[in-house]
């Protein structure tokens, strides 16, 4: 069975989607991801779906059940690189990602994480107010 590649990037984790995806595939990254959420104590994750062409309802739905899982989890997720087909399509068929944070590529979705994580913007943990 093909598996998307998680990758971790310091407190972050990493998921570029460049296979279309069917349901079984889908579901065994939302499987693999939320493993390594907790195994990597991530912060963040990021999920490149710049690649992708369609999305059905099942596939959108299942976006938003990982941005959602991931926050349950205690780390924060944003959804990149949507196409606009794939942005009218999600609308079209109705579905709802109003929790699902999105930015229009990798660069930026990486600064929203580091926002979300941090933001104070203390880089070192200086001054957080432990004693």
């Amino acid at each position: 069975m093909d598996r998307i590649p998680i990758i971790k990037v310091g407190d972050f984790l990493l998921v570029s989607i460049q296979v279309d995806m069917h349901d079984r595939l889908v579901m065994s990254l939302q499987d693999d991801l939320t493993t390594q959420v907790v195994k990597a104590r991530a912060k963040g994750v990021l999920i490149d779906i710049s690649s992708l062409d369609v999305v059905d309802s099942f596939i959108g739905r299942m976006l938003g059940n990982m941005a959602s899982m991931t926050r349950v989890l205690g780390a924060e997720a944003v959804v990149v690189g949507m196409r606009p087909a794939v942005a009218t399509t999600i609308v079209e068929l109705g579905l709802s990602l109003t929790n699902v944070r999105t930015a229009l590529d990798v660069d930026k979705g990486m600064a929203v994480l580091r926002a979300l994580v941090n933001p104070a913007g203390d880089e070192g943990g200086h001054g957080s107010g432990q004693n």
